[in-house]
């Protein structure tokens, strides 16, 4: 369990500091704002659909290490999914972060995702690890008010 943690403590430093997909998409299908009101995440992400497939996914704002690496790895993580294949990895990933996951059942169907397994041991944390999940599934539901945590 402790190569996983170690692996997750180097997976939240990496994207923290170089997030991948990072910045605005001028010509994005869809648009979606989510916020964490207590301690201050704040990120919109946007996306790019072909048919039913996420073509492309940036996001930007400002937010903890946690909150930003799971943007970011998020981004990578769902291109090239179905929205069916997207809602999937969410219930999974939401699972995985509240603790209702084997970290190690979850490394076969969530890949790199389970490195977050962590985040189940600060409760507090779930908030900012979820809310990018939160705000690419509103955008995908097509949902007009921001999304938040509370």
């Amino acid at each position: 369990m402790s190569e996983l943690h170690d692996l997750y403590q180097e997976v939240i430093l990496d994207h923290n500091k170089s997030p991948r997909n990072f910045g605005p998409m001028e010509d994005a299908d869809l648009t979606m704002e989510g916020y964490n009101p207590l301690c201050g995440d704040h990120y919109t992400v946007y996306v790019r659909m072909d048919g039913d497939v996420v073509s492309e996914v940036h996001f930007e704002g400002a937010g903890c290490a946690i909150s930003k690496s799971s943007a970011s790895v998020m981004t990578q993580y769902v291109r090239g999914k179905t929205r069916e294949e997207v809602e999937a990895i969410f219930d999974s990933f939401h699972n995985l972060v509240r603790g209702k996951t084997d970290p190690a059942e979850a490394a076969e169907t969530l890949g790199k995702l389970a490195v977050f397994s962590g985040v189940s041991e600060f409760p507090a944390r779930v908030k900012c690890a979820s809310l990018p999940w939160h705000t690419l599934k509103g955008a995908l539901e097509h949902r007009k008010e921001p999304i938040t945590t509370e």
